[in-house]
């Protein structure tokens, strides 16, 4: 009985969280992430917010494009939480759209 009453709060939570919004983000952080992909050429917030969600299915709750280090390009990091409850981060390059990793976050 615990298990089902879980899972229907899950459920509840990630059907309540997808009407409302499709990536929790600062206004001032979408436009920047919107004028960087521009001016570099990069593929669409949205067009990875797909990528990350086919590669780990579930709600995006947060969403950033971080800069790699020494120069190497950069990735749109996804936080995601699944129909467990987990949350992972999946990271997508900006340049090319291709998953670069998916990982569970243990904190």
């Amino acid at each position: 009985m615990k298990t089902s009453i879980y899972k229907l709060t899950v459920a509840t939570a990630f059907a309540f969280a997808a009407m409302t919004s499709s990536v929790y983000a600062d206004d001032d952080d979408i436009q920047e992430m919107e004028a960087i992909s521009k001016q570099f050429g990069f593929i669409s917030l949205d067009e990875a917010k797909t990528k990350a969600i086919a590669a780990k299915p579930g709600v995006v709750k947060d969403a950033d494009l971080e800069n790699r280090k020494f120069g190497k390009g950069w990735d749109y990091e996804f936080e995601i939480v699944d129909g467990d409850g987990k949350e992972w981060e999946v990271k997508i390059d900006a340049k090319t759209g291709k998953v670069k990793s998916v990982n569970r976050e243990w904190f």
